[in-house]
């Protein structure tokens, strides 16, 4: 399914929208910052590879088979600039799984966005696109996105210890997961 037509998504203050080549400079704000690709287990993006994945995300908007991407910009409404971006990859079309990601620019941290653009992303996984799960993997020293998964009502499944390794240092991750009850239990309906 081509999910363009479906799109942008609205929150009270938010505007979910697809990416476009033009994004790579706010892309590359953020994305850039050693303290961003910590949690995201991968080097900071250079000025080259945020152009390249801004006109990546651009031109993908299909939802059909296991490792598709829907990757959306997080914007205020009426402003065309990043607060940060939520993700949404389908990790198995057969059983509907889905896993979802968010990143917000540092500057914009702390305000909410996070926690309303992934509860929008979610409900429209569920309401839309037909997910029967979603879950989410983070660093346990991600304390902003802990609190992010148990705001939209997600349980904690498992505590991977040292599993994963960023350069020298080794990660331990958190499973959070969701089915669309639990969300709409959280926000209330």
């Amino acid at each position: 399914m081509d999910v363009t037509p479906l799109l942008p998504l609205t929150t009270p203050r938010l505007t979910l929208r697809l990416f476009t080549p033009g994004d790579a400079d706010d892309l590359y704000a953020y994305q850039s910052l050693p303290s961003v690709a910590r949690y995201l287990y991968r080097p900071a993006h250079t000025r080259e590879h945020s152009a390249q994945v801004a006109a990546e995300r651009a031109a993908h908007s299909v939802w059909r088979a296991d490792g598709d991407k829907l990757a959306l910009a997080v914007c205020r409404h009426g402003e065309p600039r990043l607060l940060g971006e939520v993700t949404l990859t389908l990790a198995s079309a057969h059983a509907a799984q889905a896993e979802i990601g968010w990143t917000l620019d540092p500057r914009h941290q702390g305000h909410g966005y996070a926690t309303e653009a992934a509860e929008t992303l979610a409900r429209f996984a569920f309401d839309t696109l037909g997910v029967h799960r979603v879950y989410a993997r983070l660093d346990v020293e991600n304390t902003g996105s802990v609190r992010v998964c148990e705001r939209l009502g997600m349980r904690r499944e498992a505590h991977l210890v040292e599993n994963d390794l960023d350069g020298d240092r080794w990660g331990s991750e958190y499973v959070y997961a969701a089915l669309a009850a639990d969300i709409r239990r959280q926000a209330g309906g």
